[in-house]
Formats: structure tokens, sequence, C-alpha cells
């Protein structure tokens, strides 16, 4: 993949990973960035980093494709969360609507997947993102914190197992486990508040395990597992005393205060694959 070309579209969710791509991209040799960004949730500091910016609400599907099609943009990438309840919260217009009504399951995977099935219609490609934040996702051997022990490494492999097994049947990519037990699971409430849950159930002296990791055939065009130093002040709070991300596969945002929380807070965060 070319990693400068001319002009590539943005279409940024909140958190800070949209600015990190546009660094990235920038570094890269990337000329002109062209971003859609969602009122309310998207950084404002993104519009210093990309040459023009079209500010949207949820839903307004027409309105996101013609700021790219208007402008010459070929070739787009998602970055930043949107809300998995914000997808069933939005306003759509016409073209959103059409895009709900034709989907039979309406989870994040299969909207966004209609929505880059609309873009490729007006002669759009969504690609990853991926190879521009490279930089931004940790492999194997690659470690914060105390070095875990013996147990919490097999609560680790015993994780992985579960959330890849959660991940295949799209409940979610992030689980809590504790002494060979599964704590938590997450649904549809999200990473933070299944870290939480899954703290709680731990009991009062804490140490659970979370492992997160990407599906099968994981579409990393919109949806790249990350954590940054929001998700280290959350385990913090739940007494989790270890975090494990899928190697190659996740994003590690915020590298500097993620480290400073991982010594902090004793958090162990580690990768497996």
């Amino acid at each position: 993949m070319n990693l400068a070309p001319e002009s590539i579209g943005l279409i940024a969710g909140s958190r800070s990973l949209p600015l990190d791509f546009a660094r990235l991209a920038r570094a890269a040799g990337v000329k002109r960035i062209v971003c859609t960004a969602v009122e309310g949730e998207t950084d404002p500091a993104l519009a210093a980093l990309v040459d023009d910016i079209v500010w949207l609400n949820v839903g307004q599907l027409g309105k996101m494709i013609s700021a790219f099609t208007s402008r010459g943009v070929k070739q787009v990438v998602m970055a930043g969360q949107v809300a998995p309840k914000n997808l069933f919260d939005l306003r759509p217009d016409l073209r959103a609507l059409g895009v709900l009504m034709r989907l039979k399951e309406k989870n994040a995977h299969s909207i966004f997947g209609a929505i880059a099935t609309e873009l490729q219609k007006d002669g759009v490609e969504l690609i990853e993102a991926t190879p521009w934040l490279a930089p931004l996702m940790p492999q194997n051997g690659f470690a914060l914190g105390p070095k875990i022990s013996d147990a919490q490494k097999a609560d680790v492999e015993f994780g992985f197992k579960i959330a890849k097994e959660i991940s295949r049947m799209e409940i979610g990519q992030i689980v809590v486990v504790k002494d060979g037990a599964v704590l938590a699971v997450e649904g549809f409430e999200g990473t933070d508040k299944c870290l939480a849950r899954g703290g709680e159930l731990a009991g009062k002296n804490g140490g659970a395990v979370a492992v997160k990791v990407a599906k099968l055939n994981h579409d990393m065009r919109f949806d790249i597992p990350c954590i940054g130093a929001q998700t280290l002040e959350v385990c913090a709070a739940a007494k989790i005393s270890v975090l494990a991300l899928e190697s190659g596969k996740s994003l590690l945002l915020e590298r500097e205060a993620c480290e400073e929380h991982a010594t902090k807070n004793k958090i162990s965060v580690t990768t497996i694959s």
C-alpha cells in the first residue's frame, strides 16, 4: 500500500486515535487529509492537523459521503471510537435509513460494513488505517509495569481462548478472568464497563486479569481493538492486575501516560498471540 497518497479521507470518531493517525500519515508523506468529524465526540484539536474538516452528526451518511466525493477523495480510513449505543441513538438521513432498513443484523460490524458498501457505490474505497498506525501496535514480548507471575500467565492464556470465542460469536472482544474463572464478558456496554464489572466480581482484593483480542477474520478497516490511558485508569479503579492485548492486532494509545499508570498502579500490560 502507498503510505503517501496525494489525498486521503479520515472518518474520525472520538478519543486520541484520529489525531494520532493524522500525525503519522503526515510523517509518512500524505499531502492532503480530508476529514469528517462527529459533533460532540471528535476532538476539535483535529482541525489543526488536517486540511479540511466537515462536522456532522452520527447518521448523516449522505453528508459524510459527499464530503469526500465533492473533494475528489478516493480512499478513506476510519479512526477513533463511535460508541455502539450511538449507532442506535442516531437521527438517520434518508441514505442511512435505507441502509438500516436493509440490515438483518444491526451490530457495529454490520453497520460499518454497510457504510463501506455505500462509500464504494460512490467510488470511495474504505481501507485499513493499520499501515500508518503500525508504530502504535505492540508486538510479541511487549510489557509495561510489573512482570507477570506464572498464575497470571495461565489466566492470560485461559482468557485469550475465551475472548477469541466470544469475539467469534460477535458478543465482544474483552473478558475478565481470575483463577481460571470467567468474571465478565464484554457485551453491548463496552470495554470500560466490562472491566469495572469484572473487577467488582473479583472481590475486595482485586487481582483479575483482562484480555482483549481481535476476532477471527477481523475487519481492521473499521474496528481496531485499542486501549489508552483511560483504559488503564478503569483497570486501576477496578483493581485489575493484568491487561493483555493480542499482539500485532491491538493499538496502544498515549504510551507515556499508559506506562505511568501501569507503574503507579502495579498493572502488568502484556501481549499474547
